[in-house]
């Protein structure tokens, strides 16, 4: 749908009618991918400082000898903070790129770029955090048939910091998927 639209002494122009309301939603999708990417560096961040930062050490009979709890001793929680930490530098790395999309709604390659590298990072911390879930369950539960034994009943604190790690790098998975809906919905609209 289009209307004459009058230029300049009479000269007329064919302009689209939605051309500004366009862009001013694709510009509203850019102010809310900008908000969006800030609320996952928190949530990335927190779970790896939280994860990153969890050991427990309990005496065994003796103050000689003690039993300790710690991230690093498990590879899935070391590949969890990893994973957390990329994922939380290349969100930060990509603000610059959401900022241009705020004064050029209508960018499209970049906008392209952002979408292959977020679902990318968002594999990443999903196979981080279902890493850790997957030990963090053993720690509470256990597994009678494997001879594991549940941690977490003498373990409480490492337990209780390693289960809250998992909420911050879940959330942040939520919020890169509604990312990369935000920049197809995005896209769809600057055909």
């Amino acid at each position: 749908m289009t209307k004459d639209v009058v230029v300049e002494h009479g000269e007329s122009s064919k302009a689209p009618l939605v051309a500004p309301v366009a862009s001013g939603v694709g510009r509203a999708a850019s102010v809310a991918d900008v908000f969006l990417r800030f609320l996952a560096i928190v949530g990335t961040i927190a779970s790896a400082i939280a994860m990153g930062t969890t050991n427990e050490t309990l005496p065994f009979f003796t103050q000689f000898i003690q039993f300790e709890a710690k991230y690093s001793d498990l590879p899935s929680f070391t590949f969890f903070v990893a994973a957390n930490a990329v994922v939380c530098t290349y969100l930060v790395l990509s603000i610059p790129l959401s900022i241009v999309h705020i004064v050029r709604p209508r960018a499209r390659y970049s906008r392209l770029v952002l979408v292959f590298f977020d679902a990318a990072m968002l594999t990443l911390l999903t196979a981080g955090a279902s890493a850790a879930a997957a030990i963090v369950y053993l720690a509470h539960k256990g597994n009678v048939r494997a001879n594991w034994f549940a941690i977490c009943q003498q373990f409480d604190s490492f337990c209780e910091r390693i289960s809250g790690s998992l909420i911050g790098s879940f959330a942040a998975m939520v919020l890169l998927i509604m990312l990369i809906f935000l920049s197809a919905f995005a896209l769809a609209r600057c055909h």
